[in-house]
């Protein structure tokens, strides 16, 4: 785990004490349906609820001499409890109860996650509504293609992680499988009732059909959520680093005071935080791939996917929440420069608007190829000698057969192109 990205409540989750609590419960609950069933004594389940403790120093001590983990957890949790601790485990075999308690830590952790959602979705409508109106210029390729609102991009961040949500919902429901069918799922020596009432207890679904472990495409489709997670915050901390670039310099991450951009260089205000999130997005990717590599496990179960699952399971919920918190920081501070916008959509002039001349010409019933080089040697003087569009454009002579200087003058308008912006914004915001 990644200490200084540790987040207080996620890293509550991921500790060895509430692991092991997690198993505890998986264990005393098994013990109260065999109760049920008259299995083992009713009269031991509430000495066994009063006395079960979890000594981890003993735990690891034990573990030193049987080098296997959750027998040390059953053998110190019996000596807690005395003679009914010789219930525990009854039927039971290790991975009954790691996957089961690991289920209920992934759940846990995916309801903080989507509780990070909400607030980055929250600070991202804020911010569309804001910036509903605020023009500037669209690029594809990296260059300069058409009028679009800074409000309209935001929009689209919302949308995506708005997505993101019902993905991650969609995973924890997937994830919310416990299983409790003995050394190879054919239960063997416990009844499937007992899976039952553990899981149900739990929050789980029992899983329908297991081998000694709940099948790891279940664990691979909620790791690569969380990757698709952290692509969408790296998109738009990708999209923010480029314009805070110095040429552009439309929107900038917070910069506070007695902050520093550079040992070297006083002058420098760096997307600093959001590089940092670009960053962590590829380890999230790589966690991904780690699950489905876990996937492929020989026959009834082998233990290779466990260590993987024991840097990957904390790693990347920890690492995602601190990402969700980190861009909505930063997004709630975000300086926006309109003005800056406004100049940096005037470099190429009336030129951005080239389709709406395109199309009026179309419109005048000439073909669009004709159309098109018509206007592109007038838009190539833009870029080539600094030249007007809007001037080489009305005094073309092809074009002043076909369109007035009126009509010409109507194309450059931002407020046409823009005039379905705020109907689109409205309907990714749901009103």
């Amino acid at each position: 785990m990644i200490e200084r990205y540790t987040r207080p409540v996620m890293g509550r989750i991921w500790t060895e004490e509430n692991k092991l609590a997690k198993w505890l419960e998986v264990e005393l609950l098994a013990c109260e349906a065999l109760a049920k069933r008259g299995e083992i004594p009713q009269a031991a389940i509430p000495r066994m609820r009063e006395r079960a403790r979890v000594n981890i120093a003993r735990m690891q001590a034990i573990e030193a001499e049987v080098k296997h983990d959750v027998i040390a957890f059953v053998s110190s949790v019996a000596e807690t409890i005395g003679e009914e601790g010789r219930y525990l485990h009854l039927g039971l075999t290790s991975s009954d109860v790691i996957d089961t308690g690991f289920a209920v830590q992934l759940c846990e952790s995916a309801d903080l996650l989507c509780a990070d959602l909400d607030a980055l979705l929250q600070v991202l409508k804020t911010l569309a509504q804001t910036h509903q109106d605020t023009v500037m210029i669209g690029r594809t390729h990296g260059v300069h293609a058409e009028p679009i609102t800074f409000g309209m991009k935001v929009a689209h961040w919302y949308a995506e992680m708005d997505r993101s949500r019902d993905r991650l919902l969609q995973a924890k429901k997937e994830i919310a499988f416990g299983k409790i069918s003995g050394a190879v799922g054919t239960f063997a020596n416990i009844d499937p009732e007992v899976e039952e009432f553990v899981c149900s207890r739990l929050g789980l679904a029992a899983e329908p059909i297991s081998t000694q472990v709940v099948p790891r495409d279940r664990h691979a489709a909620f790791f690569t959520t969380l990757a698709v997670i952290a692509s969408s915050i790296e998109r738009i901390a990708t999209e923010v680093r480029h314009l805070q670039r110095t040429e552009v310099l439309e929107i900038e991450e917070p910069f506070t005071p007695g902050q520093k951009g550079s040992s070297a260089m006083p002058h420098k205000r760096n997307p600093w935080q959001l590089e940092n999130v670009c960053g962590l997005a590829r380890l999230l990717r790589g966690y991904a791939l780690s699950a489905l590599e876990n996937v492929p496990l020989w026959h009834e179960r082998d233990i290779s996917h466990s260590s993987v699952e024991r840097v990957i399971g904390p790693d990347a919920t920890i690492l995602l929440d601190f990402m969700l918190a980190r861009v909505t920081s930063i997004l709630a501070k975000l300086s926006v420069h309109p003005e800056r916008m406004r100049k940096n959509m005037e470099t190429l002039g009336e030129a951005i608007y080239s389709e709406h001349v395109l199309l009026a010409l179309i419109r005048k019933g000439i073909s669009r190829e004709q159309a098109y080089t018509w206007v592109q040697r007038n838009a190539m003087k833009v870029w080539e000698q600094g030249a007007s569009f809007a001037a080489e454009v009305r005094r073309d002579p092809d074009i002043q057969q076909l369109l007035t200087t009126t009509e010409i003058d109507q194309l450059f308008d931002a407020r046409h192109a823009l005039r379905h912006t705020q109907a689109v914004i409205q309907r990714v915001l749901k009103g």
